[in-house]
């Protein structure tokens, strides 16, 4: 494998472009009439939405598709070839992508390991940039993003849809009226069923169509002991983050969009734990967690297993808890009442007022393009970065915990309200799918340094705010 994306200078020089001369411009304005050529890396389900959507869009063209997995690569350009009647190149490895003449910009569905790297070589190369989220796979990763986009003044997008929907953000200036009176704190819940990833005793055979080395890029290079090698290494650290930042990054960015924060709290802990499955998965699923900022807090609670223990049979096992009748979204509470999704209640539960509106993320992205504005972009990876990087803390919480018990967890709750009552509910669940809540991982309280976008005094925490990666495949610091 080739080493020379991790050197601007290099790589340019191989593309016969002098160092700066084609990056020292703005983003180049589209007419409303001029093709916009797109390629999308990742042909897995993801991907399969890239195409359709970027697809039927007047004046786009995917020029490639691009994946290591050859299967879901030929099945991705025959969709093209199928729904649009023109025939896309097939590209292996997105290093050679880069190195297109013909391409205005990438579509990145891969899984989020694999986020940051096409991103950043992508403005490298002066294309823009539409990302899926959660945006990196550590805090620091992300920063260096959103410093490419800078540098290179490229326009990037996340896939962080809610901000296109317009709904929100007309109940975001109704809140902030004060029709429902102080806002007290902030509920996320995702409520997702999700299986076992088993356990193999041999690790799992990689197909000859796959180039694994080029799968794995940054991340561990390692054996698979689970029973499918796709989408389920989102369970594990290596590749993965947990739901609570998969999904949770969805949730957390329409709440701090409610109450305007910009950065990462003071302070987060986390409690919870992978119960029931005994399988090869890493990340918990069950899990609550506590981001303390000074005015108002956002919590936040998954469970990816059933309600009780007479659900967890193959036909019954999408039978989830639910919070205020929600399966999965945000509560934010007022004195006088609370949201929940594009809608607002009394404190009895009574509709006050629905918030309706919507836009087409990926049509906002072309638009953008064609406008050359960052501030047209919906979902700016500098709004993605924030979001995802405030997940990651609370799961650094809950990777750094150790098993306590029920004595131990409520003695380190702290005398907040709110936080208490997710506990409870939290412990209530565990019961009901009969499992013993002193098994749970209790995570300590971090402290975060908002500004340095880190924690405090805390080594351990540190190592995995800046991730670490495998060789060839390093992600570059990007200096301003």
């Amino acid at each position: 494998m080739s080493n020379r994306f991790l050197s601007r200078r290099s790589f340019l020089k191989e593309l016969g472009v002098a160092t700066g001369a084609a990056l020292a411009v703005g983003p180049r304005v589209m007419g409303a009439n001029e093709e916009i050529r797109l390629a999308v890396i990742g042909c897995g389900v993801r991907g399969g939405t890239h195409i359709a959507e970027f697809g039927k869009l007047p004046g786009v063209r995917i020029v490639a598709v691009c994946d290591p997995d050859r299967v879901r690569l030929a099945a991705a350009a025959k969709t093209v070839a199928t729904k649009f009647n023109y025939q896309p190149e097939e590209v292996v490895d997105v290093r050679q992508l880069m190195e297109r003449k013909d391409l205005d910009a990438v579509s990145v569905a891969t899984m989020q390991y694999w986020h940051s790297l096409p991103t950043i070589w992508a403005c490298q190369t002066g294309r823009h940039v539409y990302v899926e989220k959660p945006l990196a796979h550590s805090i620091w990763e992300g920063r260096q993003m959103v410093r490419a986009a800078r540098k290179y003044d490229r326009l990037v997008q996340v896939g962080t849809q809610n901000r296109s929907v317009k709904g929100y953000a007309a109940m975001a200036s109704w809140l902030k009226e004060g029709h429902l009176g102080k806002i007290q704190y902030v509920t996320c819940f995702a409520n997702k069923p999700r299986h076992s990833v088993g356990k193999r005793a041999e690790p799992l055979p990689i197909p000859d169509t796959l180039d694994y080395e080029l799968w794995c890029g940054p991340a561990r290079k390692e054996p698979i002991y689970r029973d499918k090698l796709q989408y389920d290494c989102s369970f594990t650290w290596n590749m993965g983050d947990g739901e609570s930042c998969n999904q949770g990054v969805h949730e957390i960015d329409i709440a701090r969009w409610m109450l305007g924060y910009t950065g990462l709290p003071r302070r987060t802990m986390s409690i919870g734990g992978r119960f029931v499955f005994n399988d090869a998965g890493e990340v918990p699923n069950t899990q609550i967690i506590y981001y303390d900022y000074p005015d108002v807090p956002i919590l936040y609670e998954i469970h990816n297993l059933p309600k009780a223990k007479e659900y967890m049979t193959p036909e019954k096992w999408n039978t989830l808890p639910d919070f205020k009748g929600g399966v999965t979204g945000v509560c934010v509470q007022c004195e006088g009442g609370y949201t929940l999704g594009t809608a607002a209640f009394d404190s009895t539960g009574k509709k006050l007022q629905s918030f309706a509106g919507n836009e087409d993320h990926f049509a906002n992205f072309i638009k953008a393009l064609r406008s050359g504005k960052r501030e047209d972009l919906n979902a700016e990876i500098a709004e993605g970065h924030v979001s995802t990087s405030i997940c990651h803390a609370g799961n650094l919480s809950y990777r750094l915990g150790q098993a306590a018990s029920l004595a131990e967890q409520r003695q380190q709750l702290g005398d907040t309200p709110c936080w208490r009552e997710m506990h409870e509910r939290y412990v209530k669940y565990l019961q009901d799918i009969e499992v013993d809540p002193n098994t749970s991982t209790l995570g300590p309280w971090l402290q975060c340094d908002a500004a340095r976008e880190c924690i405090q005094d805390n080594a351990k925490a540190n190592e995995l705010v800046r991730g670490t990666y495998r060789q060839p495949f390093t992600v570059p610091e990007i200096a301003l």
